[in-house]
């Protein structure tokens, strides 16, 4: 049963992300946005990571989301659409940067125990250890702020920016 909840989830996530992309409206673009973060949520489940899955839904489903939302209605997005990557060039360049990134991907993932990506995840004996140890959020928390803290912040500062950018874009049509 959960193989087949994974592969639901994860076609609900892929269709999903199809649907953000493909969308000419921007708020049924957030609204596939939302439905993507769901299913991926639900996934978290699957795999027994439920405090991610829990911040996933109220994080980005819920206040991100929201955040995009007044963004949107603040810059108030006419109807004014325009093929920019719908067509031709954009498009095959589009499906070649994604192909290229998801085969860097599976290289990478080849072979678990050699690949440079894996070799720093513990595995499920290291994982049970560790949150016998330290408990979810410890386990969580504590790469986060010790080993990922400076992307940590460059996301964070990456989001102001783009709030703080959205905002002058709008005051200058006011």
């Amino acid at each position: 049963m959960a193989d087949i909840l994974f592969f639901v989830f994860a076609g609900t996530a892929v269709g999903g992300a199809l649907g953000v992309v493909l969308q000419k409206n921007p708020v049924g673009s957030l609204l596939f946005m939302v439905g993507t973060l769901a299913s991926v949520a639900g996934i978290f489940v699957l795999m027994e990571a439920h405090f991610l899955a829990a911040i996933q839904v109220m994080v980005y489903a819920g206040a991100i989301m929201v955040l995009f939302l007044f963004v949107i209605m603040l810059l108030n997005l006419g109807h004014d659409y325009k093929d920019d990557l719908k067509s031709g060039v954009g498009l095959f360049l589009a499906f070649a940067v994604t192909g290229a990134i998801g085969g860097l991907l599976a290289r990478q993932f080849r072979g678990a125990e050699e690949s440079p990506i894996m070799a720093h995840f513990p595995g499920p004996e290291g994982m049970d250890q560790l949150l016998a140890e330290q408990g979810a959020i410890g386990a969580i928390a504590l790469p986060l702020f010790t080993d990922y803290v400076v992307a940590f912040e460059l996301t964070g500062i990456l989001l102001l920016v783009a709030l703080v950018g959205a905002i002058v874009i709008a005051k200058r049509r006011v």
